[in-house]
């Protein structure tokens, strides 16, 4: 029935080649115009419902405290060696910086340093000069997002400021509105996308089809993002993540059409019949591994945090166009092209040097299974240091005046002072419950310094400081002990409560969240997974060894992350300043992610080698020829992949460094050693039982047929 329906659509896309390239064309300039005109801004809320962290903002917000605005740093020293109590110039300068950022639009009131050089005992000017008198954090507090623009940023930048002072900024205006990441990864991906598929071909044009679909693909789903920020809050990463993502996947899918429809050309079809017979045939597992790319990603929703949902929903939008391209678009292009996408040499045919080398594999099936899985658990072995967290300004690389601010309030005050924890005691009339928490507070040994409780109608907040810094783990405890042992023990017998909130406090709650829902994604994708593979395949083991060797690429790409980014291996390569945790949500998208394109490679050389199962009854020629048929075609697609994904590492930011590693990494994994010395060895030590299963389960489940006929 697919192949049917898959079969018409190509015969249509030929027969109406302009009209549905002029449909895309149009469709790209509207969604592209649209989303640049009315699309909505991108925002970053690391919480999520039922945590302490949200709790505590929650009653900030309602009782009027502000939270819903965003905050910005300037932090202030003399350009020379003295001090603000010993420079006079400096002192002079800095006063009449703090009024012209007070001046600013927009901006509802500073923390007064100047205060603090005079006495000062108010709110505004305590800890806003460090104790040596050398810097002054001047705190600037902004409204909403939905009241500011990048214009902020720039009035905030253009502030003058003395050649006495040396002044350095950052804060959440900074995170909001600062340039994002320039657009290298994705032209990199492109060019190295490009020379991958030329070698592969041997045709100029056969290469430039599938990046001039991929890149009309992308326009349309990174657009459809911002539209749909108008309806939800989209996260700032999935921009980057979906073209990562859409750029691998869309050249990939386009790369199987192609290959199909160049074999039937050289066999002397017709143009338009080579084109509906290979979108019916290569098309199925196609639409079958795209859709479980998007199945999977939406299953991040089991994590319960809203922003992981909604960047999954964002990017399952990227790859569902591609998908749809790849049905719709390309068919009508190829038909366009004509016979110009035969080059020299055709990609899917069987490979005599793939064949020698699965020949070699089986001969020897025990020792390289053993020997890629010792390596494979080596790589994978780290992953019990991993550590989650969200990198904040000090790993950003030093000559950014976000790092440079960073650098000077912890020199400082400490390096606690980074990432302030916001204590929120809801007092329930009791009058003296914000003091007995704020000495308590002040008494742990994790607790560098705190400010004096502000009270708010029923509510008090008291503005904490740790002596460790926002990624530290035990800053982390420290929060954990707060609300475990000093809360209780400082409200007893009291109907006051106390939370523990701020944006620290809310990145630690958000990955612990993770951390403890990331076993129940697992659980669910690899269900999925064998059920799916189980339907298509007609087998027990096959899905079941799938199920296992994904385990293995995974894992090992996550111990790659954690020496790479905690330990600081090759850091120097990719342009990584300094170690950082894994950033919290990084872990489940990988895995969501990578499931799904894994199936791509799995269907493909499964299908070839089920099919010469069936043809020949014999499980060790099978398996020969399967790899040999799809050998070159899962390594340029999975070198294209690659590329897209390494092109990433060139972005300054870690989290888009992570992805791009991650994500590198197991596709390399996973296209050599896995699915090309794992899959043959195992398979030929499990000889027919492969293909068994009972005969009552193969009568209840249903028939699924994805596979591409050979």
């Amino acid at each position: 029935m697919l192949a049917q329906i898959l079969y018409r659509i190509g015969w249509f896309a030929t027969r109406r080649r302009w009209a549905v390239i002029g449909t895309w064309l149009a469709l790209t300039v509207v969604v592209v115009g649209a989303a640049a005109a009315s699309g909505a801004k991108l925002e970053d809320g690391f919480t999520a419902p039922g945590l302490d962290s949200q709790r505590a903002n929650e009653l900030v917000a309602a009782s009027g405290g502000g939270q819903a605005g965003i905050t910005a740093q300037v932090v202030v020293t003399p350009a020379g060696d003295g001090t603000f109590r010993d420079d006079e110039a400096a002192r002079a300068a800095l006063a009449r910086l703090q009024a012209d950022v007070r001046a600013l639009p927009h901006v509802l009131g500073t923390t007064d340093p100047v205060g603090a050089l005079t006495g000062a005992r108010d709110a505004a000017a305590v800890g806003a000069l460090s104790p040596d008198g050398r810097v002054a954090q001047l705190r600037v507090q902004y409204p909403g997002l939905d009241q500011l623009s990048a214009a902020d940023l720039t009035a905030l930048e253009a502030v003058p400021h003395d050649p006495a002072l040396r002044v350095e900024m950052g804060g959440d205006l900074f995170f909001a509105y600062s340039s994002a990441d320039s657009n290298v990864g994705e032209l990199v991906g492109i060019v190295a996308a490009l020379v991958v598929l030329l070698l592969a071909f041997g045709s100029f044009v056969a290469a430039t089809l599938p990046v001039g679909m991929a890149v009309l693909g992308l326009g349309v789903g990174i657009g459809g993002m911002t539209l749909l920020a108008g309806v939800m809050t989209v996260p700032s990463f999935a921009p980057v993540l979906g073209a990562m993502v859409g750029l691998g996947v869309g050249i990939d899918y386009a790369l199987f059409v192609v290959t199909r429809h160049r074999e039937h050309l050289a066999e002397g079809m017709a143009v338009d019949e080579s084109v509906a017979r290979s979108l019916a045939g290569a098309g199925r597992p196609v639409v079958f591994a795209g859709g479980i790319v998007v199945v999977s990603i939406l299953g991040l929703a089991v994590a319960g945090v809203p922003f992981m949902t909604a960047g999954g929903i964002a990017i399952s939008l990227v790859v569902l166009v591609m998908v749809v391209a790849s049905v719709t678009l390309l068919p009508a292009l190829l038909a366009v092209a004509g016979r110009r996408v035969v080059g020299r040499h055709r990609l899917e045919t069987t490979s005599p040097r793939w064949e020698r080398w699965t020949r070699h594999v089986t001969r020897h099936p025990a020792a390289y299974g053993v020997a890629v899985t010792v390596v494979l658990l080596a790589l994978a072995a780290p992953v019990v240091a991993l550590r989650v967290g969200i990198p904040d300004d000090g790993a950003l690389p030093p000559s950014r005046t976000e790092r440079q601010a960073y650098d000077l309030v912890a020199e400082g005050f400490g390096p606690g002072r980074n990432g302030p924890l916001v204590v929120v005691v809801d007092l329930a009339g009791d009058t003296h419950a914000a003091d007995a928490v704020a000495q308590a507070v002040a008494a742990d040994p994790g607790v560098a310094a705190v400010e004096p409780p502000v009270r708010r109608g029923g509510l008090a907040t008291i503005v904490t400081h740790a002596t460790t810094g926002p990624q530290d783990v035990a800053t982390a405890r420290t929060i954990d002990r707060l609300r475990t042992e000093v809360f209780p023990a400082a409200l007893a017998g009291t109907p006051a409560a106390a939370h523990v909130g701020g944006q620290t406090a809310s990145f630690a709650d958000v990955g612990q969240r993770v951390n403890d829902r990331l076993p129940l994604l697992v659980g669910a994708v690899l269900a999925m997974s064998f059920v799916l593979l189980m339907l298509v395949f007609r087998s027990v083991l096959v899905p079941l060894k799938a199920v296992l060797l994904n385990l293995l690429s995974i894992g090992a790409a996550y111990g790659v992350m954690v020496m790479v980014f905690q330990w600081g291996w090759a850091a120097d390569l990719i342009g990584l300043e300094s170690t950082v945790p894994i950033v919290s949500f990084i872990p489940m998208f990988m895995f969501a992610l990578l499931f799904g394109l894994s199936m791509d490679y799995e269907v493909f050389l499964l299908s070839r080698v089920r099919d010469a199962y069936t043809g020949t009854g014999s499980n060790d020629e099978a398996v020969v020829r399967g790899t040999a048929r799809t050998g070159r075609v899962i390594t340029s697609a999975a070198a294209i992949m690659i590329c897209v994904f390494l092109a990433f590492v060139l972005g300054e930011n870690a989290a888009t460094k992570m992805f791009g590693v991650g994500l590198a990494t197991a596709i390399l994994l996973d296209a050599t050693l896995v699915r090309l010395v794992l899959v043959p060895a195992t398979m030929k030590l499990l000889g027919d039982a492969n293909w068994w299963l009972p005969g009552w389960l193969d009568r209840l489940l249903p028939h699924v047929d994805v596979t591409e006929p050979a």
